[in-house]
């Protein structure tokens, strides 16, 4: 009892994982993929909002603490809600946090020119959480948000290095830059798009800057436990890891390699 979860609709908060475990390695982590309803990308909000809480609740079950949505479209979904009117009635003492606000405290510091493109799912880019939440803390940036659907299936599928994402890839890195050529940084707004970070690299100018997002909600998390010691106090410190999927565990262990570069066991498991 004391974990700290860390949940995704699939494979891409792994990435997110992986920099927290080696920022704050003596933790103990949950991992929870929900992968037998992923991608949530396309999904309505009524749809990701009901999959992420009960994501969340099987975490809580499992005796984590602290959840982490390593989910940029659960995160712009169902975050708000959660925080709002589940945790209050569920256990006020339980935290869950998201990863695009850690993301856009430091946007302002990186772009030079205050033009900001963000890389991301559709439902990420329809609900605009990057424009409201920077708009918020920088008013004087100005983003624009590209939808790129089909990044996510060469991820997982395990295409995200050949020839046939090139096609993918360059036709919305083009697309964004003519909507706003002033554009410095792209944010990749989706847990996946590290492993395509060679490949948008090689599409776009050498000075826009490319920003992930992993060791940076890494950094706020760490920051965030010294901030709230009574949270700290909660959360064990055996430095063991497990690894949830609701879908095939051969598969899970299979793919997360490719993120993790190490092999893990893998427990199934059901959220309803």
């Amino acid at each position: 009892m004391g974990a700290i979860g860390i949940f995704d609709s699939g494979y891409g908060g792994l990435t997110i994982f992986d920099k927290i475990q080696k920022t704050l390695p003596q933790y103990d982590y949950v991992y929870l993929g929900d992968n037998a309803r992923a991608p949530y990308g396309t999904r309505s909000f009524d749809v990701v909002c009901r999959f992420t809480r009960q994501a969340v609740m099987k975490l809580f079950d499992e005796g984590c603490r602290l959840v982490i949505l390593a989910c940029n479209t659960a995160s712009a979904k169902a975050l708000r809600n959660i925080q709002q009117k589940d945790l209050p009635q569920l256990d006020p003492s339980l935290r869950v946090l998201g990863v695009i606000r850690p993301t856009v405290e430091v946007i302002d510091g990186i772009s030079r020119t205050k033009h900001v493109g963000v890389l991301g799912t559709t439902g990420t880019i329809s609900s605009q959480s990057y424009q409201i939440e920077i708009r918020h803390l920088f008013p004087h940036i100005t983003v624009t948000g590209e939808a790129c659907p089909m990044w996510v299936p060469l991820v997982e599928n395990n295409e995200f290095a050949s020839p046939g994402a090139d096609y993918f890839v360059k036709k919305h890195l083009v697309h964004i830059l003519s909507l706003d050529p002033e554009i410095d940084t792209l944010i990749l707004g989706c847990t996946h798009y590290p492993l395509l970070l060679d490949k948008i690299r090689s599409f776009i100018p050498a000075d826009i800057t490319l920003f992930a997002q992993g060791e940076r909600v890494a950094e706020s998390l760490a920051d965030y436990l010294i901030r709230h010691p009574e949270m700290d106090e909660q959360l064990t410190k055996r430095a063991s890891r497990r690894f949830l999927t609701t879908e095939s565990v051969d598969k899970f262990a299979g793919t997360a390699s490719l993120f993790l570069h190490q092999p893990i066991e893998v427990e199934q498991t059901s959220i309803s």
